[in-house]
């Protein structure tokens, strides 16, 4: 522990460009504490609070421009990427689109800040259009926020923080096991929460030939798309009813037992699943979820309507 606490005072700067730059990567390991740490040991180092910031703004930056150019290239499809190897289900695309298209790139100031934002974030920001001059300014106001704050809370509570490095410096390697069990408990808690959420929306799903089969033969089945309005541009199943998960309300005249096909573009179909979870608790009896969503239909050559 001494040794590590040695190495952060002298190359402070690389390990947080470091830490930071695969954070904001995607990889769950968390720079804010890190930061906090390092702030507190100011003092008593050879970086000042500018060097330190500057090392994790541009930490930030190249990470979400990388992220920024993977949603400009390959658009929807990396948001999917990163939505299946999240850590935190809950901020998957939907919810991401639904504060970014709302608030529009303000909504980089603060989504550091948010756990599983940052990168869906700058690479939403790349698929919708945001100019790289835009992006550019408030990535960097927002990384600014986010790590000058923790670099402010560790200059702030420097004194308990010595304290408490004191204390796992002076338990040697006991105190690195305590850090490195603690690193490991945070990520297998965020682990087990996202298999707890898919676990909660596990139901029958329906394959896009079934589905195909069932419209050539002449049944109509209600079909919702769950997806935001801003999320169509690639096209629609015909026929398809476009009903997110606040507007459920909307199939109250259907037949409860007829069919009701619902998908999206969300990986595990999460966000088809919860709107069918509504329907289920509702009284729907006959509810599936399209198995690979809008794009497994769209692999698979059938038919959509696009806007014109």
């Amino acid at each position: 522990m001494e040794q590590f606490l040695s190495l952060l005072q002298q190359f402070g700067l690389l390990i947080v460009f470091l830490n930071v730059l695969l954070e904001q990567g995607g990889l769950p390991i968390p720079a804010y504490p890190l930061l906090m740490v390092t702030g507190a040991l100011l003092h008593q180092s050879t970086f000042t609070f500018g060097s330190l910031l500057a090392a994790a703004v541009s930490a930030a930056l190249i990470a979400d421009l990388c992220w920024y150019y993977a949603g400009r290239f390959y658009g929807r499809r990396v948001l999917g990427k990163l939505c299946r190897i999240s850590l935190s289900p809950d901020s998957c695309v939907r919810q991401t689109e639904s504060i970014y298209l709302r608030i529009g790139p303000p909504a980089l100031l603060f989504c550091k800040f948010i756990p599983g934002f940052a990168s869906i974030s700058s690479a939403l920001a790349g698929s919708t259009g945001t100019r790289l001059i835009q992006f550019i300014i408030f990535d960097g106001l927002g990384a600014a926020l986010w790590a000058g704050s923790a670099i402010g809370l560790g200059m702030l509570f420097s004194d308990t923080i010595d304290e408490l490095l004191l204390t796992l410096a002076e338990m040697g390697r006991w105190g690195g096991l305590f850090i490195g069990a603690a690193l490991l408990i945070f990520i297998g808690r965020k682990w087990w929460e996202r298999k707890r959420f898919l676990q909660e929306f596990r139901m029958a799903r329906i394959s896009v030939g079934e589905l195909n089969d069932l419209l050539q033969s002449g049944q109509s089945p209600v079909i919702i798309d769950t997806r935001s309005a801003n999320a169509v541009e690639d096209g629609w199943i015909p026929g398809a009813r476009f009903v997110s998960l606040d507007k459920v309300d909307q199939l109250e005249d259907e037949n409860m037992d007829k069919p009701v096909i619902l998908y999206c573009s969300c990986p595990n179909e999460i966000t088809a699943a919860q709107v069918a979870k509504v329907l289920m608790q509702s009284g729907y009896t006959n509810v599936r979820p399209l198995q690979g969503g809008i794009d497994a239909w769209i692999q698979a050559g059938f038919p959509v309507e696009r806007p014109k």
